[in-house]
């Protein structure tokens, strides 16, 4: 099965231009992948394109050596960009395969280890930085049935924050629990925006309400520091989502210091990404990908999940996007009462709406600025 050609497809959306390719083979069987990176669609839609001299002509089947042609044979280290193109590549040769074994992804990944994935809600709390309406809206994720959300309560912080600033973060995450009960799990999202000292100063101050997790409190370039704050802090600390090859999680794993990672399959592809849950598993870590770019990472995480024994939960972007995108994967992905089954078709089990893309184009204002004051509106950068 010779991939022959590759078509890619931008759908901007208000906080995001999602980037996804078509992939077809001389024998006609073609497959669909992602390559959405925040803020450079068209810079993974132009790597794609001049990276295909490396894998036109190749047989789908052969991941391995795709990615190692994309990566190794490239001689550069094009970081995340680089990563988006290969597994936006990758994830189409494994639509193909699993089309042509006749078997849905999560099958030829190991098979089924759970009966059904937990999941947990994100991008719900769209609106003013105010605990009022951080509360209402976790009210509402919860009466949707879901038992876990997350959030990032902190506004536009960096570094350091002034002390208005760090109890207006604290009285947003103690309105969260105060909305959803002691049953639900809260996640608290750090998007890498502090120092050591001030991410310590937040661990305590947030333990009385029994965070499941604080999520990339220090920027991910340093994993001394990630490191350092996982020792100390008495919530647990998970990060791994800005990662983009082994060696970068066998450094963060050989400290034995955090032990939920946030892979991201985005950058990753699904062949490493599996490896990974390997590793995490060796070090009795549990996994909780990344799931925060476009529909279809969310069907890849789906079934990466599926098929990983030491997965812990599944982050949910789609029901709170915009309400068009329900259209662009055929079938959708549905979540019932806060859990998700991948789809039971044939390799991923999807295809894609080319007549819903058409109707929604790439605009340079779809971005999400998150130091930016009010990004949590979601809304187009002007």
């Amino acid at each position: 099965m010779i991939i022959s050609n590759v078509e890619t497809f931008i759908v901007g959306n208000s906080w995001k231009n999602w980037l996804f390719v078509k992939l077809h083979t001389k024998e006609g069987v073609c497959g669909i992948g992602e390559g959405t990176l925040n803020g450079f669609a068209k810079t993974v839609e132009a790597a794609i394109h001049e990276l295909k001299h490396l894998y036109i002509g190749m047989d789908v089947h052969d991941v391995e050596t795709i990615s190692l042609k994309m990566t190794r044979d490239v001689y550069s280290d094009g970081g995340q960009i680089q990563g988006s193109a290969l597994a936006a590549i990758e994830t189409a040769c494994w639509d193909i395969i699993g089309k042509l074994a006749e078997q849905p992804l999560y099958k030829l990944l190991g098979g089924k280890c759970h009966e059904k994935l937990r999941c947990y809600a994100n991008g719900w709390y769209r609106g003013p930085r105010e605990p009022q309406s951080f509360h209402d809206k976790a009210k509402e994720v919860v009466a949707r049935g879901y038992t876990a959300l997350k959030f990032d309560p902190f506004g536009n912080a960096w570094r350091t924050v002034e002390r208005n600033e760090f109890q207006a973060s604290l009285e947003i995450i103690a309105a969260v629990r105060e909305a959803v009960g002691p049953d639900v799990d809260i996640l608290i999202e750090g998007h890498n925006r502090f120092s050591v000292h001030t991410a310590l100063q937040f661990a305590d101050a947030m333990l009385p309400y029994k965070p499941t997790w604080f999520e990339a409190p220090v920027p991910p370039q340093r994993i001394s520091s990630m490191v350092e704050v996982a020792k100390r802090s008495p919530v647990p600390i998970a990060c791994g989502e800005d990662y983009y090859n082994r060696e970068q999680f066998a450094e963060l794993l050989k400290h034995d210091a955090v032990h939920i990672i946030q892979l991201e399959p985005q950058y990753l592809g699904i062949s490493a990404s599996k490896q990974i849950c390997g590793m995490v598993h060796a070090h009795n870590g549990v996994t909780a990908p990344h799931s925060a770019q476009g529909p279809i990472c969310s069907v890849v995480c789906a079934h990466l999940n599926m098929a990983t024994p030491n997965f812990f939960i599944h982050e949910i972007f789609d029901e709170f996007n915009e309400p068009w995108e329900e259209q662009l994967l055929m079938p959708p992905l549905k979540v019932e009462q806060g859990y998700l089954r991948p789809p039971e078709g044939h390799g991923l089990g999807i295809e894609l709406n080319l007549e819903e893309m058409a109707k929604h184009p790439y605009d340079p204002g779809h971005w999400i600025p998150l130091f930016k004051q009010g990004w949590e509106k979601r809304l187009k950068n002007e």
